[in-house]
Parts: structure tokens; sequence; C-alpha cells
């Protein structure tokens, strides 16, 4: 299963939101939370070619965006592959 990372705030809708998709769909994640570990915010910009909102997210290391770019993922039925899960 590929390595799944995302930096949120806790009072981040957005976050909770994106959190809940990855959980409904049993999907195990890495948590950063860039209030508590304020390094996190700017190891998450450079990650994230310089994205400073959270949720970021990344699969396999790789930047997949925001909450709504993630929810984009899943419309088209591109979530499911990059998430190693038959789509």
């Amino acid at each position: 299963m590929p390595e799944v990372e995302i930096y949120t705030s806790p009072w981040c809708g957005y976050c909770t939101r994106a959190k809940r998709l990855l959980d409904k769909k049993g999907v195990a994640y890495a948590e950063y939370d860039v209030t508590a570990e304020p390094g996190r915010r700017q190891e998450m910009m450079q990650r994230a070619n310089g994205g400073y909102t959270v949720p970021q997210i990344f699969i396999d290391g790789a930047p997949i965006g925001g909450c709504d770019d993630m929810y984009d993922l899943e419309f088209d039925g591109k979530l499911d592959p990059l998430l190693g899960r038959a789509a």
C-alpha cells in the first residue's frame, strides 16, 4: 500500500474532510500538524512546490494537492489506483 501523508491544522474543516475520505477508504496515513510542529509548515511548502494552505496531501512522496484536489481524483476514479486499490 502506498505511503500517504497529510499536513493539517486542528481547526481546518478541509483537513477533517480529507481525513474522513481516507478513513472511509481504510487508508492509513501519517498526519503532521503544522501548528503543533511549526517547522512542518516550511517542510510542507518545500514538498508541495510552494503550497502553503492545509491540507497538503502526498501519496508515495508525490504532492496531489489539497482536499478539493483529492476529491476531484476520487470523482474521476483516479484516487483508488493511486492508493493501490482496484478502481
